[in-house]
């Protein structure tokens, strides 16, 4: 089953990534997690790589390689995305306005999309999220429509209908000749620090962080506000502060170029044209400003800024490449070990088969020897009282002991031991002196892992759970949890992850879960004062191996 969705993963990787170089950057910063279990650390790489809406199958692809302990935090961290089509009426005369923004549009290579919700406003309130991709406006297709052409359809009519779909991201295009990039929703931060959605997908500017600000400017004895405001491009509409004059009002209460304002005296400016944010700005003397700090920097970067922030993504790249390599060549290091134990592993078995040759070649020189004897001494002195060959191969190896019956009752108990191992034995691999535990799998089962035979003395309770099981996403028995103070606990063999692969000679790779637990009951409970178990050492091989 392991194998089976590596499979299926690999194949979503080749078909929805086309960079080589992306590719080995997914796998590495999987390895990495298998290292370190870190999560948050992941989900981030994740998010490098997963960078457009045709790549979001991934996180479902990838769900079932993250451990069971880990799955319900994943699907925290995983954008959340619908298939399905939800259809919404908002009303275009309401003085409140729709209630929301967009970007997007057949000019820019994308659809339309939600890039921001105002609180308590029509489109909040019927459930519209920021990352919804609008598909059909009054019944039409938009697909093909720029962006001009879809405000003409929202304003046709004065109930507007909308089906969604929420996608999780909002495409980012700060001028024309720039590339379309994409952004997760979940990114903006509040000043109290709560998640806003409402504004989410924002771009940041060299890793600044874009929050909501309202001040108080009372104009009164004053010659203005000192600032100069300008809408934002199709692509980012609204309206910015261009510029802010030294030492006015507006600069003494921290105002900056670059700053959005989202509403004045409670006028929403994220639908307002320039004309009207200006009749707005100056029809009163004492006016209550909110404002995004930092939300359309990019559109007034001096040159000197545009090569400074130009210079910190290409740090961030060089880091990132260089976390790449170390990754790579720690990788190259872990398969060479691998190779080097395979290999060792090949002399041994190679050696053992050229003993047992060696030994057959011996017994079959001995049984001809005796052969050769017997007919001698029958031609010389007949078939009667004939003595055995001093080399006969019949006499036991000297390390397999007969034991010898004291009396007739211990004779018995011997014949009956030696009948309930015959039992055992059918469906069953008994254990003897020096046995090796890998004799009793495939090479695909072992799959190049530590594989261990340990015997747990049984004294009170052995204190082990299993989870997983043959038909579970794990696709294996893996020791959950081994508690204090009992047998496997005292043994100190066995730890949480640990693979288990047999109990007393019953082999339970294809086991499910249930039968996994009575097997281990049922040999914990019968006669004996151990029980023999096999498991395969964790933590498991490296993720690669499993691709």
């Amino acid at each position: 089953m392991e194998r089976k969705v590596a499979r299926e993963f690999r194949h979503k990787v080749e078909l929805l990534i086309e960079n080589e170089a992306e590719k080995d950057y997914l796998y590495d910063v999987l390895r990495m997690y298998h290292q370190s279990m870190d999560l948050p650390v992941l989900m981030g790489d994740l998010k490098l790589v997963i960078n457009e809406p045709k790549r979001l199958p991934l996180f479902d692809a990838i769900r079932p390689l993250i451990p069971l302990k880990h799955q319900v935090e994943y699907d925290q961290f995983t954008p959340k995305r619908s298939r399905k089509l939800k259809e919404v009426r908002l009303d275009r005369t309401h003085r409140d306005g729709l209630g929301l923004s967009v970007r997007g549009g057949l000019e820019f290579g994308c659809g339309l999309y939600i890039s921001q919700i105002v609180k308590d406003g029509q489109a909040y309130n019927v459930g519209l999220q920021v990352g919804d991709e609008i598909v059909r406006i009054n019944g039409y297709s938009i697909s093909s429509c720029i962006h001009e052409e879809v405000i003409s359809l929202i304003k046709t009519k004065k109930i507007v209908s909308l089906k969604v779909r929420h996608v999780g991201m909002i495409p980012v295009k700060s001028s024309s000749d720039e590339p379309l990039k994409w952004q997760f929703v979940d990114q903006f931060v509040s000043e109290s620090g709560e998640k806003r959605s409402s504004v989410a997908g924002l771009a940041s500017i060299g890793g600044k962080e874009i929050k909501e600000k309202k001040v108080f400017l009372s104009l009164v004895g004053t010659k203005g506000m000192g600032i100069s405001i300008s809408s934002g491009p199709t692509q980012k509409p609204g309206i910015y502060i261009s510029n802010v004059k030294p030492g006015s009002l507006s600069a003494e209460v921290g105002l900056e170029a670059g700053d959005q304002i989202v509403e004045v005296n409670g006028v929403d400016f994220t639908t307002v044209d320039h004309k009207e944010a200006v009749k707005v700005l100056k029809s009163s003397r004492s006016l209550t400003i909110t404002v995004l700090t930092g939300a359309g920097s990019e559109l007034f970067m001096t040159d000197e800024e545009r090569l400074a922030a130009e210079a910190r993504r290409e740090l961030e790249r060089q880091e990132l490449m260089h976390q790449k390599k170390v990754a790579m060549e720690t990788n190259k290091i872990i398969k060479e070990q691998q190779e080097k134990e395979r290999q060792r592993k090949m002399e041994i078995s190679q050696k053992v088969a050229e003993e047992e040759e060696r030994y057959k070649s011996e017994m079959e020189k001995i049984e001809a020897a005796e052969r050769k004897h017997n007919r001698e001494w029958e031609e010389d002195w007949g078939s009667k009282d004939r003595p055995k060959s001093p080399r006969s191969p019949k006499s036991p190896p000297p390390e397999m002991k007969t034991p010898k019956a004291k009396s007739s009752q211990g004779a018995s108990s011997f014949i009956e031991e030696e009948e309930e191992d015959e039992e055992d034995s059918q469906g069953f691999q008994k254990y003897v002196d020096d046995f090796d535990p890998y004799s009793m799998f495939s090479s695909d089962q072992i799959d190049g892992r530590d594989v261990r035979l340990l015997r747990i003395k049984k004294a009170g309770q052995l204190d082990l759970a299993l989870e997983g099981g043959a038909d579970s996403p794990l696709g294996k028995l893996v020791v959950s949890s081994v508690y204090d103070g009992g047998a496997a606990d005292k043994h100190g063999g066995i730890v949480p992850g640990d693979e288990l692969m047999a109990v007393n000679g019953k082999i339970l790779i294809d086991a499910t879960l249930d039968e996994g637990q009575n097997s281990l009951a049922r040999a914990w409970n019968s006669g004996g004062d151990w029980i023999d178990v096999v498991i395969a050492v964790s933590p498991p091989k490296d993720y690669e191996d499993e691709v």
